[in-house]
């Protein structure tokens, strides 16, 4: 996934979830923050972040923020679009021999990020991404997440209805050696997702390459369950 015009500043705050204030060339500007998460440890005062113009010359916020730097010097993705157009990219080296990808497919009342078909599988997919990095070990979520865990409980039902069914944790960076749910934060999630792998849910994850202006899923990572 590429970005275009992509442009630097200097984070300065995050009043709430949805905005953010960053210093461009100079100026204070307000930004639409593209990820909801909490991203506490990203988003510090003074941090190199990376901006696209916005698509509506009318929006209140002139930018979309997609990206942070990091202390070290690791740019992390926090473009929330990003991680289901990266999983669309990855679905061949994923899937080999995929014949059908359709997103957002219905499955009863729920709605998967991709339904794939290949020679012999009918498979149900979904998406998260992964934007913290605890002591080199990739975590999600980073805020609780009901819906998180509520996909989990489907795609059991539809592993038991007959489908492959599978969710990618697209990591937004490069660093991490393994991937676990974060029980801290989120024990209904962490206890989900270890009672979907028991049941046949195929949990993936990957890393990712990432630039200012370009994010590419690149090394499968461990996965580790049940802390």
């Amino acid at each position: 996934m590429k970005y275009e015009n992509v442009i630097s500043g200097k984070f300065i705050s995050r009043p709430n979830r949805f905005i953010a204030h960053v210093e461009i060339e100079g100026k204070e500007e307000i930004c639409h923050v593209m990820n909801t998460g909490r991203m506490k440890e990203l988003l510090l005062p003074g941090a190199e972040v990376f901006l696209c113009p916005a698509k509506n010359p009318e929006r209140k916020t002139a930018f979309d923020l997609i990206g942070v730097r990091r202390a070290d010097g690791e740019i992390i993705n926090i473009d929330s679009i990003a991680p289901n157009k990266v999983a669309g990219e990855y679905i061949p080296t994923l899937f080999p021999g995929v014949k059908i990808v359709k997103p957002e497919k219905f499955f009863e009342k729920s709605r998967f990020d991709f339904y794939i078909e290949d020679k012999t599988d009918k498979i149900f997919l979904e998406v998260k991404g992964v934007t913290l990095n605890m002591e080199g070990e990739a975590r999600f979520p980073d805020a609780p997440t009901e819906r998180g865990a509520k996909h989990l409980c489907e795609l059991i039902e539809a592993k038991r209805r007959g489908f492959r069914a599978c969710v990618l944790f697209v990591i937004a960076m490069k660093g991490c050696k393994s991937f676990a749910a974060n029980s801290k934060t989120d024990p209904g999630f962490a206890e989900a997702l270890c009672k979907a792998h028991k049941n046949g849910v195929e949990i993936f994850a990957v890393d990712c390459l990432v630039t200012a202006e370009e994010i590419i899923a690149d090394k499968p990572v461990p996965v580790r369950f049940c802390e």
